[in-house]
């Protein structure tokens, strides 16, 4: 069975997704997507069941076919200051800002959100999919995120992560250990230089 085009068929959606939410270093990323009528595609499913040259054909064709989207980083400093949960939703409200069309109503990846004014919302588990708006979302944030985190890679690339894009990998925390935290790590996860505070 493929993704499901609405969840309300009369109100006009917008699905929103992030990325890089497990991640020890680099922003979170959320990105928003208003789909037309009647849209479908083959090459479209949650970002993580893709690979990432599916990824970057998908991406085109939602840049192309998407009647609007909004893609938004949100730096490990107000990660740090406001949680990674406050951090995710605050992506998400941001990325439906930058929305030129008005949804009537959201659909969110996961099981929590806050209101974001008047619209009403879904919040739907494994929603990327499950929902085509969710997974265009999902595919752009992931696309989004890779691409800043090779960008970062440039200045700091003992770290690798234009390979482990900042995730947690036994690679990324050796390197924390030899090399200690860059500003662009986030410091609210934990993340110890001491060589006993990280499980390798």
């Amino acid at each position: 069975m493929g993704l499901l085009r609405e969840y309300h068929r009369f109100l006009f959606e917008a699905g929103t997704d992030e990325a890089g939410r497990g991640c020890l270093a680099g922003p979170v990323t959320a990105a928003a997507v208003i789909l037309p009528p009647g849209f479908t595609s083959v090459l479209l499913n949650d970002s993580k069941a893709l690979t990432e040259r599916q990824r970057l054909k998908a991406e085109k064709e939602i840049e192309s076919r998407a009647l609007d989207f909004g893609i938004v980083h949100i730096d490990p400093e107000t990660i740090d200051e406001i949680n990674i949960l406050n951090a995710s939703i605050l992506g998400m409200h941001r990325a439906l800002d930058r929305l030129r069309l008005q949804p009537r109503h959201i659909l969110v990846d996961g099981n929590r959100f806050k209101p974001y004014g008047a619209y009403s919302h879904e919040c739907i588990v494994k929603g990327d999919g499950k929902y085509l708006s969710i997974a265009a979302a999902s595919v752009l944030a992931k696309n989004a995120r890779d691409r800043y985190m090779e960008a970062l890679h440039e200045e700091f690339p003992m770290y690798n992560w234009k390979q482990n894009k900042g995730y947690p990998t036994r690679e990324h925390k050796a390197a924390i250990l030899e090399h200690g935290l860059t500003p662009y790590h986030r410091k609210s996860f934990k993340i110890k230089i001491e060589p006993l505070s990280l499980e390798l």
